[in-house]
């Protein structure tokens, strides 16, 4: 049994046994005795402190045997209460109630933060890249089991346990506030739901699902609003054939994605409107010198097909105000690099 269940029942066993108690001495010590005499009778007996009876029991041998019975219950409860209440200290239960108050006042004052719906097969790996990216995120999961899991290894882990495809829940999670959100979900159906909803309530929210069965649902998540689908078993197969055709290739993007001491990856750099890189071209930038970043693609503002992006640019390419520079490199140089770019400051 769930140990904050024993403690609430433990808790109101000892309840029921005190109304009881000071039930039984105002009922069967008559008139004289008064609610706060049966009330401190109940507390000394209770307690085991001993001190003399306030309700006299010498004169009424049914008010004694009462009396006798609430000793015997009485101290079996409370060994039973104090057992309980020494396993939720020891287990660490009324720390893990700090934190989660800690923790939902986090969540709370979270934006522009990302929504994993999930912390199953798929949505562990999401979480895992977020975190190493120190990416600000929540996760959904219907579950403690996932949960407590994963937070063996990060033990700040932010986290709502409810249904995914409930409006509440993804409120709880400030769905309005965020920019990105992972629809990871094992049931296609499930993921099909909270795309529509969260459409519904952030506009302007990212939104990528997983989809299984790419042929009856794929197209429903785009139409629902979702930016983008994602589905395990094609990507699985197009990693089996990279496996067998270009070995190499797969352990280097491996030692990106999966060896957690490297943080090298393949990231993207937008240029804001008013950046000090508006008008500037590749070479000017330096990026490979500078910033340790090797500049591998540029999607020009306006386009959005994929032939908009312009491989190998060349050194005079000019950057303005939209455009994506794909590069790679340490996400920390990255970071570096996205702080540059961004609009410069009045004086």
């Amino acid at each position: 049994m769930n140990l904050r269940r024993r403690l609430a029942y433990a808790l109101l066993a000892l309840l029921a046994i005190a109304v009881l108690s000071v039930s039984g001495y105002c009922l069967l010590g008559g008139a004289k005795v008064t609610f706060l005499q049966a009330l401190y009778m109940t507390v000394i007996t209770l307690s085991g402190v001993g001190y003399s009876e306030v309700v006299d029991t010498s004169h009424n041998p049914a008010l004694r045997i009462f009396n006798i019975f609430v000793v015997l219950f009485g101290v079996a409860v409370m060994v039973y209460v104090f057992s309980v209440v020494t396993a939720f200290l020891v287990e660490g239960e009324l720390s893990n109630l700090f934190w989660r108050r800690k923790m939902e006042k986090q969540i709370g004052a979270l934006t522009g933060h990302y929504i994993i719906c999930g912390l199953g097969d798929t949505g562990r790996y999401v979480a895992s890249e977020l975190q190493a990216m120190g990416t600000p995120y929540v996760v959904i999961e219907s579950h403690e089991d996932p949960v407590q899991k994963f937070r063996e290894t990060q033990h700040d882990l932010l986290y709502v346990i409810g249904d995914a495809t409930d409006e509440a829940v993804l409120d709880h999670t400030g769905v309005g506030r965020a920019i990105g959100l992972i629809a990871g979900l094992s049931t296609d159906k499930d993921n099909l739901v909270i795309t529509f909803l969260v459409r519904q309530k952030n506009p302007a929210i990212r939104i990528v699902a997983r989809c299984s069965d790419e042929a009856k649902f794929s197209d429903r998540m785009l139409k629902a609003g979702a930016d983008s689908t994602v589905s395990p078993n094609r990507i699985g197969g197009l990693r089996l054939a990279s496996e067998l055709l270009r070995p190499h290739v797969v352990e280097f993007l491996d030692l990106m994605l999966k060896e957690q001491s490297h943080t090298l990856r393949v990231e993207q750099i937008e240029i804001p409107e008013g950046s000090g890189w508006d008008g500037l071209s590749l070479d000017h930038l330096n990026l490979k010198s500078r910033h340790r970043l090797v500049p591998l693609a540029v999607k020009n503002s306006g386009e959005r097909q994929s032939p908009a992006f312009l491989v190998n640019p060349p050194g005079d390419q000019v950057l303005r105000d939209g455009t994506i520079v794909i590069v790679m490199g340490d996400i920390n140089d990255v970071k570096r690099a996205r702080d540059e770019a961004q609009p410069r400051r009045a004086a």
